[in-house]
């Protein structure tokens, strides 16, 4: 067991509507995936050592800031994060957008056509992945798999 990485996760979707089956899916995927394997490193801070994880992670949306809240494995606040919603608004609609399309195209196109669409939606994923990994330059290191799973789980905060 490593110090690094995540043990627990929660989501808070209090105040947001129901999850459709569709996204209460990718949710649990997302989460089995992220607790399976994940890197999960806090940053040092005006000159302060984190405390050692593993972490219990939080995420929900609050006054339209995605706040990230991390604590230690007995529940000690490690970290906090309060990031703006809106560098992630135009790859969450285009992740969304390119979802629905692909759910489509299984139903009626040949699997050439799919495997076009599932390699824009990977592409358009990474991107989000990507933006997630800049948001917390300086707050907290994560690999590239575990930003995906984590973009993801604010996909399913962001849309609901």
């Amino acid at each position: 067991m490593t110090k690094n990485r995540i043990n627990d996760i929660q989501i808070d979707d209090s105040g947001l509507a129901a999850p459709t089956p569709a996204i209460e899916q990718e949710r649990k995927v997302a989460i089995f995936d992220l607790l399976e394997d994940n890197s999960f490193e806090l940053a040092s801070r005006d000159d302060q050592t984190p405390p050692d994880g593993p972490y219990n992670l939080g995420l929900a949306i609050r006054d339209k800031r995605l706040v990230v809240d991390a604590k230690t494995e007995t529940g000690d606040p490690a970290a906090e994060f309060h990031l703006s919603l809106g560098p992630f608004r135009q790859v969450v609609k285009d992740y969304f957008a390119i979802c629905e399309s692909y759910f489509d195209a299984v139903k009626k196109l040949p699997p050439s056509q799919i495997e076009a669409i599932d390699m824009a939606r990977r592409g358009i994923h990474n991107e989000g992945a990507r933006v997630l990994q800049e948001r917390l330059e300086g707050k907290a290191s994560i690999d590239i798999d575990t930003a995906r799973r984590l973009f993801t789980l604010i996909c399913v905060l962001h849309w609901g």
